[in-house]
């Protein structure tokens, strides 16, 4: 005890020991384990720069930013069909040659979200009850099949303490959703122990300190820790598409995304959406100090944010949107010389603890830091750093926060993905009437009287499409209605008949 009290007095963490006569012996030597697990002189040093950096964040960088480089930006909307078409072939010869996997960051907590497990097990309430994890799988198998199953897709799953024993049991108990369990590999990223604004750890019981994930950005010590690089190259993996579990839009190993990277032979891509007005929470990328960085928002003045080019754009239009593309060479140097370098950057929280009577407290407020690192940060490293501006409503809808709150909700989320269903019906071929036999709009409205209000309520399973490919001899000319659910079963909406095809349902 003697030996405990004085290493944790000198990083100043004694307070600890504050219950230590209130546990049991075997809570005594679970709690010795638990602190003898932390490094608490580097902790206290992660904290320090992290503090450093979030003061270095609020002083304004405007006059050391310069926007991305344009010949090193393509727009989906601003590209021929011809050339689109082209880097989707170029993706999926990739993908058929078994070079493509998708790494999925997943170990965060469904905090927000008002529930206690990962936010990949969350049912929005689309017509077919599928997860986020569901959804996600199924878009692998389907793009297996058009790259003609020639390749496997593996999918790397990076979990935390929180998360791991949750979703692996999960996947084992839907069959992993139909993908070969040999090709899901779940690894597990470090936990980083919580502080309050003075550099206390916190306490999360009377004998256990609260810890948090090491942020996404903890996934390049995580590749180390658990030898992922070498699994892939041994694989045949040659590039990856890493992207945040909670963005429903999410097209993973997107051909034309990994068709574009790969010819421009970028070693590092993102995809980005623009900005939707100049004061957007969200971070730009862009040029800071002679490196490619994502600088947040808080971190540029308004006369910067509203700058814009002679085509009406904004100057710092690119918003970050995690979803990257890697080769496995580029993430094996970062692993190797750069990860020790990347910033440690502090999110304000609200942190449950026990108080000074030892009772469990759950603030309303933020009383702590969790301090956490940023997949992006390794923008800098990059040598040929390209850029993909894809649609906002094709692409990126995050889940976020619980149902009710203001953005980023279960609801829009849910509306996001059946908005971008119809789009794919209606281009098709296919059209939609209410129970009188009208037609419903091409745009789908929300009317001010709530008694004449609607909404199209429309999926696509991923099994059936994975973009809106293949959908014509399923939808063209038929009338459908709201809600639909295309998902190949035998029963159609219109109530024809058509033999020896992949029939629609509804619910």
């Amino acid at each position: 005890m003697e030996a405990l009290r004085e290493r944790l007095a000198a990083s100043g963490q004694e307070h600890l020991l504050a219950f230590w006569n209130d546990l049991s012996p075997t809570d005594q030597k679970e709690f010795v384990a638990d602190l003898s697990s932390i490094d608490f002189s580097e902790a206290l040093s992660h904290f320090e720069h992290a503090c450093a950096n979030m003061k270095e964040m609020q002083t304004k960088k405007d006059d050391r930013l310069k926007p991305f480089p344009e010949e090193q930006i393509a727009s989906v909307a601003r590209s021929s069909p011809k050339e689109l078409d082209n880097w989707r072939e170029s993706g999926l010869k990739e993908i058929g040659a078994g070079h493509v996997a998708v790494l999925l960051l997943a170990g965060g907590q469904g905090t927000r979200l008002g529930v206690d497990y990962p936010k990949g097990m969350y049912d929005v309430g689309l017509p077919s009850g599928k997860t986020l994890y569901q959804l996600q799988a199924e878009r692998i198998l389907k793009l297996e099949q058009l790259a003609g199953n020639r390749g496997k897709v593996p999918w790397y799953i990076m979990t935390s303490e929180h998360t791991q024993g949750k979703t692996i049991e999960f996947f084992e108990k839907h069959g992993y959703f139909g993908l070969d369990p040999k090709n899901v590999v779940f690894f597990e990223q470090a936990m980083l122990p919580c502080m309050d604004f003075n550099g206390k750890v916190i306490l999360a019981e009377k004998g256990k300190v609260a810890r948090a994930p090491n942020g996404n950005g903890g996934l390049y010590k995580a590749l180390k820790t658990h030898k992922i690089l070498e699994d892939m190259k041994m694989r045949g993996v040659t590039c990856m598409h890493v992207y945040c579990v909670d963005n429903i839009l999410v097209k993973m190993a997107d051909p034309v995304f990994v068709g574009y990277c790969t010819e421009r032979k970028a070693d590092c891509g993102a995809k980005v959406v623009q900005k939707a007005f100049p004061t957007e929470a969200v971070g730009v990328v862009c040029i800071c100090d002679d490196k490619f960085q994502v600088v947040e928002y808080s971190e540029i003045t308004l006369e910067t944010a509203q700058k814009r080019s002679l085509d009406g754009r904004l100057v710092f239009h690119a918003g970050n949107i995690c979803n990257h593309f890697f080769t496995v060479d580029f993430v094996m140097s970062v692993v190797e010389k750069h990860e020790k370098d990347l910033q440690h950057h502090v999110a304000k929280k609200k942190i449950p603890h026990v108080d000074e009577k030892g009772m469990v407290v759950k603030p309303t407020q933020p009383n702590g830091v969790k301090i956490e690192k940023f997949v992006f940060d390794v923008f800098e490293f990059a040598k040929n750093f390209q850029l993909l501006e894809v649609l906002r409503e094709d692409e990126f809808s995050p889940l976020k926060n619980g149902p009710g709150a203001e953005k980023d909700t279960p609801e829009s989320a849910r509306q996001s993905l059946m908005n971008l269903h119809y789009r794919y019906m209606l281009a098709a071929g296919g059209s939609f009437r209410d129970e009188s036999g009208q037609t419903l709009p091409l745009i789908p409205l929300r009317r001010s009287n709530s008694q004449s209000s609607f909404l199209i309520e429309c999926e696509i399973s991923p099994l059936v499409s994975y973009s809106g490919e293949g959908l014509e001899d399923l939808v063209k000319d038929k009338y459908f209605k709201s809600p639909c659910h295309l998902n190949g079963s035998v029963e159609k909406e219109n109530g024809e008949s058509k033999p020896k095809r992949k029939r629609l349902s509804s619910k």
